[in-house]
């Protein structure tokens, strides 16, 4: 693993980030091909210190302002959507590793640019055993999983009595297996495989109760008191994923207005497709999108870190609206990018154009359940018109 020494500013982790834009570009291709990120993507990654965003800083973190995390991993989904995604999910774990006891943080963070990955998906089981649990089952859509050093396993476990509890469980990737099945047509290159345990032992230190964490309740005593992870855990995840979909939606817009002056529209008379008024009602409606979806954006990390100020509860309107801002900002920037897509001609099915990649990264995200938008609009609506949200997952 490559350690990275600590930005000046949180504007350099930014501006280191862009440096590398020109190689997760050029790796963008190869990664979809392989199915994960190139292994050189993740270590230039890693030497930027994207890794260290959300670590605690006692153990070499950053603890980087959400603004700054937003403009870090859209520069990163900018060059590869599959390379930002995978950032912002290990981003978005190594934030609820700092959630669980500190003896399990001590040995997570052992090294500040440690990746951890993880799911939310309750398909494996954890029986109670002496010290702990015995985990079995498949954890599907693990991101990044092959280049990550530990895991956070979501698992039903046993309680005797009443219903089983969802449960995270901090793993080392060592005692998973991995099922190389991630063969899919939008963020192909996420490496997003299932992982499998089978009758692994997980000290009771590693675990963390997934409901009372929604509810805001945390077994870290030295992390409980510290704003910046009083922070509601779903509500970040919609800044991170939203960030993956600026990325892409600014890259179709660069990608087409430079297009636009390299080639025309055929069996018309324009030998070049910027001097079309056509292109530049397309361009302009584009940009518009993009910008809104980043204004959307703005809008409610400014929220979450004004909330994070001064402490002040959200109401479940304002966590229902939030939800449904993410969904629409990946609305936006999906049709941005299908509009300009329709506009680039046929030549730009050529999988080495990144405009096709695009268009399929953001109907790739857009159905992520947690962005979904026409669900997180029907939630919003929900809440709008007096009725229970009808989910935790606030």
């Amino acid at each position: 693993m490559t350690s990275s020494s600590v930005p000046r500013s949180e504007a350099d982790l930014v501006e280191r980030v862009r440096v590398l834009q020109p190689l997760i570009r050029s790796h963008a291709l190869r990664a979809e091909q392989e199915r994960r990120v190139t292994s050189e993507v993740v270590e230039a990654l890693t030497g930027a210190g994207i890794h260290r965003m959300n670590v605690p800083r006692r153990h070499g973190g950053y603890q980087t302002s959400l603004r700054t995390q937003v403009d870090a991993l859209s520069a990163v989904s900018a060059g590869c959507g599959s390379a930002g995604f995978m950032a912002l999910i290990q981003a978005g774990c190594a934030f609820i590793a700092s959630l669980f006891p500190d003896e399990a943080q001590d040995e997570i963070f052992t090294d500040p640019d440690v990746r951890v990955g993880g799911t939310l998906v309750p398909s494996s089981k954890a029986v109670p055993v002496d010290g702990g649990y015995l985990v079995n089952g498949n954890s599907p859509f693990a991101t990044g999983c092959q280049d990550a050093d530990w895991h956070l396993l979501t698992a039903l476990a046993g309680t005797g009595d009443g219903p089983p509890e969802m449960v995270w469980l901090a793993i080392p990737m060592t005692d998973l297996k991995v099922l190389d099945d991630w063969n899919v047509s939008g963020l192909g290159g996420s490496g997003s495989n299932t992982v499998v345990a089978q009758d692994v032992h997980v000290p009771a230190h590693r675990v963390l109760p997934v409901a009372p964490l929604l509810a805001g309740t945390f077994p870290s005593r030295r992390n409980g008191a510290d704003p910046f992870y009083r922070m509601p855990v779903l509500l970040l995840f919609c800044a991170w994923t939203a960030a993956n979909a600026l990325g892409l939606g600014r890259a179709a817009v660069t990608e087409f207005g430079e297009r636009i002056h390299r080639r025309g529209i055929t069996y018309t008379l324009y030998e070049r497709q910027h001097e079309a008024p056509v292109t530049h009602l397309q361009l302009a409606e584009a940009e518009m999108k993009v910008s809104s979806a980043e204004l959307i954006t703005a809008d409610f990390v400014g929220l979450i870190e004004a909330r994070a100020a001064d402490a002040r509860p959200f109401t479940a309107q304002e966590r229902a609206r939030i939800r449904a801002q993410c969904g629409y900002l990946t609305r936006l920037c999906k049709e941005a990018a299908d509009l300009v897509g329709s506009a680039s001609g046929a030549s730009s099915l050529h999988r080495e154009v990144p405009i096709q990649r695009i268009v399929r990264d953001l109907n790739a995200l857009g159905l992520h359940s947690f962005v979904n938008p026409t669900a997180n609009l029907e939630l919003y609506g929900r809440v709008l018109s007096g009725l229970d949200a009808g989910t935790p997952f606030l």
